[in-house]
């Protein structure tokens, strides 16, 4: 029989095939398989009914390893040659056929015997009743190669059931055709559907509590959500409505009951401090308890509280233009993966000073009775008399401000006592880790918080409830939604947000990560400059007929970002692909303190030229930003482009229509 790979997935066990074309979409690219717990990755939480998919695959798997039946195989039988990536997939490759019936049968026992762990490095996986050696793709699977790890020697059913975007487009499909070595006996793949029925019949769909969106938000995926900004919203208002910020989820949005709620505790490991004046590590297995501090969301509120107006974007914002190029991974982001809010909440410095200051009453309350639980120190008097010292608006006994230059001090002093001091790791409520520079973290220009609202209101679940860690000029992900431990650490955090794949921004050359040492590889964190265009009208003469070449004024307007806090001085837009080049107005956002402009700027211009495009009807705009730094963006996609599809800074081009057809 021969199958083209869409078929042939779509036509295999019972399970697979329902799931599969009640999810399917048709933008979002591949992200990674799944989670469960190994050594370096975390699973979401267990409310997300992973842990249930878990156990049914185990429990699948062992009685299909156990029972199964005598079947045409072959332990060398691998996928040989270079590795697979996403980059060898053309647009338009037309899909091939495989003959199915001249493929041999595995047993799930065999299967599982191809884990990695062998000494040839064998990576087999099974999905719809069909066996794929995946061996040769590890190293590039978008989501990182402890990602796809997981699902090693088993079967992918149940890490798809979480990890939707496999559904949301062709993509993982046609990449698994290039991998597919044979059959999985229908006993063993009977095992997995039947676990894979009950799982979906005995616990909630992970998704089934997802907050409600505005419909104006353009969805890319909604399993997990992934949606931005229409480019005509994106500059109405200058603070973005909660309701139409962008949304990027990797995972189901976690939902805390009130209960919940009130029991949350931020963890704050602070062993780092201890450790490295005695020659110890982050993570070190020393017997040493850890300093951990567990504070409650009232203790953080009770802080002093500021406020950080700052612009997130997605890394993969505007990937679909390296896609015109050649093909990415992920979701194809239009330029409206960007949005601006208010957050409001405690300086991450206090924080850590509030975590410090509880350990220490912890230790001197160890011999008296002062209403210690074991964890945390929560008396109204300490939390008052915590609030009070850390005031930054309050004066001392003298009436003086308190100084900044001891602030530098301190910070200064820190950094000497403890030389392995260089990353905050972060972790979320659904397993995310990531990690930023302790510079950033700790430096009072850096304006790092940890916010409970978001545009003056409660912040919401799609954007970090109940706390989120904002991170001014820094990539999106750098700005972890749904904070639950903060560590001090001599190492950035592990994992595939981090470490892997994901958010590494590869040489344009590179189309195979299976030799390359990520590690060695900074991850996305400061940022470079970007600007986009959101409308374009003609003025003046708009009854004259429009002549392909001849030129007619036009006004635009869009914004512009710069990371790093670097204040955008200047946008420039031509109407003629760069021959010449008019400045735009910065209309809003140009009065942001020096070097920490954390948020865009709008511009427009007044009647500039435009060139006529060969329709007759339309002219191409593009626009470049220009930062303090004088930093601005190259011209062309063609040097930027890399198999991640991240950061994406070229010149913004639209072609827009401003005439009537001819």
């Amino acid at each position: 029989m021969m199958l083209s790979a869409r078929r042939l997935l779509h036509q295999g066990a019972p399970w697979s095939t329902r799931h599969s074309s009640v999810l399917l979409r048709s933008t979002s690219l591949m992200a990674p398989f799944g989670s469960v717990a190994n050594t370096n990755t975390k699973p979401p939480s267990s409310s997300f009914a992973y842990g249930a998919a878990l156990a049914a695959l185990a429990t699948a798997t062992a009685v299909a390893t156990a029972s199964s039946c005598d079947a045409t195989s072959s332990s060398t039988c691998q996928c040989e040659g270079a590795s697979i990536s996403i980059s060898s997939l053309t647009n338009d490759e037309a899909e091939s056929e495989i003959d199915t019936d001249a493929l041999p049968t595995f047993a799930m026992s065999e299967v599982a015997q191809h884990n990695g762990t062998a000494d040839d490095g064998s990576v087999w996986m099974t999905y719809g009743g069909f066996v794929y050696d995946v061996t040769n793709f590890v190293a590039n699977h978008p989501g990182g190669s402890d990602k796809i790890m997981l699902a090693a020697g088993g079967a992918i059913e149940p890490h798809w059931h979480v990890y939707r975007q496999h559904f949301a487009s062709d993509l993982p499909l046609r990449l698994m055709e290039k991998m597919l070595i044979g059959h999985l006996h229908p006993t063993d793949q009977l095992q997995i559907d039947t676990a894979m029925d009950n799982l979906t019949s005995t616990t909630d769909d992970p998704y089934e509590h997802e907050p409600h969106r505005s419909p104006l938000l353009l969805v890319h995926s909604d399993t997990p959500m992934n949606a931005e900004v229409p480019s005509d919203i994106i500059t109405k208002e200058y603070i973005t409505p909660v309701g139409l910020f962008y949304i990027r989820h990797h995972h189901p949005v976690p939902l805390l009951s009130e209960e919940e709620v009130k029991e949350f505790r931020l963890e704050v490991d602070l062993s780092l401090l201890d450790k490295s004046k005695s020659g110890g590590s982050s993570g070190d297995e020393d017997g040493d308890t850890k300093q951990t501090a567990k504070l409650s969301l009232k203790q953080i509120q009770s802080l002093p509280k500021v406020e950080v107006t700052t612009t997130l974007q997605c890394s993969g914002n505007r990937r679909s233009g390296f896609n015109d190029l050649r093909r990415t991974s992920g979701t194809p982001w239009g330029q409206g993966a960007i949005s601006t809010a208010k957050w409001g909440g405690a300086r991450l410095v206090d924080v850590l000073m509030l975590a410090a200051e509880q350990q220490q009453q912890e230790v001197a309350a160890a011999s008296v009775e002062d209403g210690i639980d074991g964890n945390a120190v929560e008396t109204k008097k300490a939390t008052k008399k915590k609030g009070k010292k850390r005031n930054n608006n309050s004066k001392d006994k003298k009436g003086d401000d308190p100084s900044l230059l001891k602030t530098l001090q301190n910070l200064q002093t820190l950094l000497q006592d403890h030389p392995t001091l260089q990353h905050l790791r972060m972790e979320s409520l659904d397993g995310m880790l990531a990690s930023i520079d302790i510079l950033k973290a700790l430096s009072p220009f850096g304006d790092v918080i940890l916010a409970y609202e978001m545009n003056d209101e409660a912040l919401p679940r799609d954007h970090g409830y109940p706390l989120r860690v904002i991170v001014p000029g820094y990539a999106a992900v750098r700005n972890v939604k749904w904070v639950s431990r903060l560590e001090l650490s001599n190492e950035e955090a592990v994992g595939a947000w981090q470490r892997g794949l994901n958010y590494k921004v590869l040489p344009p050359a590179v189309v195979d990560a299976k030799n390359v040492d990520l590690d060695g590889m900074p991850g996305l964190g400061e940022v470079s400059v970007f600007s986009g265009i959101t409308d374009v009208e003609r003025v003046g003469d708009e009854g004259k007929k429009m002549v392909p070449g001849e030129t007619v004024l036009v006004k635009a307007s869009g914004w512009a970002w710069a990371g790093g806090g670097r204040n955008i001085v200047r946008v420039d837009i031509t109407g003629d692909n760069g021959k010449t080049w008019e400045t735009a107005n910065i209309t809003q956002g140009s009065k942001q303190p020096y070097g920490r402009s954390w948020a865009w700027v709008f511009w427009e211009t007044d009647a500039i030229p435009a060139k006529i495009c060969d329709d007759g009807v339309s002219v191409e705009l593009s626009c470049k930003g220009v930062d303090m730094a004088f930093n601005t963006q190259p011209e062309s996609s063609d040097g930027l482009w890399n198999v991640r599809g991240l950061a994406n800074n070229s010149w913004f081009r639209l072609r827009h229509k401003v005439g009537d057809d001819q």
